[in-house]
């Protein structure tokens, strides 16, 4: 039986998609817009816990790639923890994002067919205005933007989703996307990016 865990916060994602991505609205069910995933995303942790592990303040890389239909799985990942983490946190970090920790993120343990490792580096999360600045040390520098909606100061929000990752997404672009990682060179620059409040745990 895996520990009781909770992760509540904000993420953020940029990938290679023009415009938006599918899998978002089909779950997986339409391929991305160029037939292939790679993406980048980005978790802070205002609150969270794994059994007696506090969680709370630490943010979270993603790195993964997808060879066609989501649903199809022999996913590719990497995971970034936090270098101010202790190793108790990333120890329950890398139970909760390769699947083993049972819950919002079981199905990584059935797509991803490749897991790269975890690696320890500084991550900066910010947030000026709408926009939110995430980096990872000398390997993302990303900068990603909410879609305006015709409300001033509303962006366009898809709400009521099935989205593994969240119900209510918010349609972003991607000012700035470098990554440089795990033999990848990547930049998104213009393309689909998303915003989501996370609620997740296996209670």
């Amino acid at each position: 039986m895996s520990e009781a865990w909770s992760i509540r916060g904000e993420f953020v994602l940029s990938c290679n998609c023009t415009v938006f991505c599918p899998c978002v609205l089909s779950l997986g069910q339409a391929p991305p817009t160029e037939g292939y995933c790679q993406t980048w995303a980005g978790l802070r942790i205002d609150e969270g816990r794994c059994g007696d592990v506090d969680l709370t303040g630490i943010k979270v890389g993603l790195i993964m790639e997808i060879p066609g239909l989501m649903s199809r799985g022999n996913w590719t990942a990497g995971l970034f923890v936090d270098d101010q983490a202790p190793i108790a946190a990333v120890k329950a970090l890398t139970k909760i994002f390769t699947g083993r920790a049972g819950g919002s993120t079981h199905l990584l343990s059935i797509l991803v067919g490749k897991f790269l490792g975890v690696q320890q580096a500084p991550i900066e999360y910010t947030i000026q205005g709408e926009t939110r600045i995430f980096s990872i040390g000398k390997y993302v520098e990303g900068t990603v933007t909410p879609v305006r909606g015709k409300s001033a100061g509303e962006p366009v929000v898809i709400k009521n989703s099935e989205y593994w990752i969240a119900p209510d997404v918010t349609v972003a672009k991607a000012d700035k996307s470098r990554l440089r990682a795990f033999g990848r060179n990547w930049n998104f620059a213009g393309r689909s990016a998303e915003i989501c409040r996370i609620d997740w745990g296996n209670g």
